[in-house]
């Protein structure tokens, strides 16, 4: 643990911080974590992100900034309202920590000591931290579970108050694809260690849109998709080989219409042969995702050096 004369960390940390229509609560929020960040660490910065407010949040936090702030605040404002993880991104870019805070909402809705531990965890060997309350809502719940199912990292996903990621994590995911669609599920297939820190509470509310990042979340890094479209795909297939099966026997075993055999046999092989090809473009389509979103062909935890 690196440390200064004055007992504090001398590692550089950021901390960024997406704003949307927060009002006073975003002075309050930064007043807080500028307290927690000024008595652990010499050098830091704030960054916060105006992600398209249209109220007082900005102005307000520019004049708590005035009278009170302690280190350098940075605001990144967007042309408009992206959201969160755009965003994030766009402060992530412009944060320069050894490690880094990121919170997506100015939410603290647990002991501010909470951001110290999730340093302190770090040090110990973990890239990234995440921070999570006891209680999830049954939305999130089932979102995850599916997530975690079908996801092919050993870290199990959940609702988090907000996380802490090294430099080189931040510089991994990016070196993998420079537009991270989901921040949290592109850590976790990083390869690198993380770790949860848990609280009791329940998590802030959210009220940006969520259904797009669930779906591109599932896409992107989980199999969700390819196994689903398989299934249903070899699903359609075994109906059309039973419809088979039936038209051969109704023309063996009864009487059939003129024609309507020929049809029957016509429809079930063309439709056998359609949806065999359809699996087959799903996994090509599959592949060409991986290939142009995940540009790293492995992943290393890390690398030791032993010398006698």
């Amino acid at each position: 643990m690196a440390q200064n004369n004055n007992n504090k960390e001398s590692n550089f940390v950021s901390a960024v911080v997406c704003l949307h229509n927060a009002g006073a609560s975003a002075a309050e929020f930064f007043a807080a974590l500028d307290g927690v960040l000024a008595e652990h660490f010499s050098h830091y910065e704030l960054i916060a992100v105006n992600d398209g407010c249209t109220d007082d949040t900005v102005p307000a936090l520019k004049k708590w900034a005035a009278e009170h702030l302690k280190a350098p605040l940075t605001v990144v404002n967007m042309s408009l309202r992206q959201g969160v993880e755009r965003a994030m991104n766009a402060g992530l870019d412009a944060a320069i920590g050894d490690f880094v805070f990121e919170f997506d909402r100015p939410a603290m809705n647990y002991a501010p000591d909470l951001i110290w531990q999730a340093y302190q965890k770090a040090l110990t060997g973990f890239d990234v931290v995440n921070v999570c309350p006891s209680r999830q809502r049954p939305m999130s719940t089932a979102f995850y579970r599916v997530f975690n199912k079908f996801s092919n990292s050993p870290y199990k996903l959940s609702t988090d108050a907000f996380r802490l990621v090294s430099r080189r994590a931040i510089n991994r995911v990016k070196a993998i694809s420079d537009d991270l669609a989901y921040r949290k599920a592109a850590y976790a297939a990083s390869g690198l260690a993380c770790a949860s820190l848990n609280f009791e509470g329940a998590a802030a509310k959210d009220d940006g849109p969520r259904l797009d990042k669930a779906v591109d979340s599932l896409a992107l890094y989980t199999d969700a998709g390819y196994k689903m479209s398989l299934g249903i795909s070899l699903g359609m297939m075994v109906l059309t080989l039973l419809a088979l099966i039936y038209t051969v026997a109704v023309f063996c075993l009864g009487q059939p219409i003129a024609g309507w055999t020929t049809t029957m046999l016509v429809l079930s092989a063309g439709l056998s042969g359609l949806f065999f090809i359809l699996t087959i473009a799903v996994k090509y389509l599959d592949l060409l995702v991986r290939l142009t979103f995940k540009k790293q062909s492995y992943l290393i935890e890390g690398v030791e050096k032993l010398q006698k």
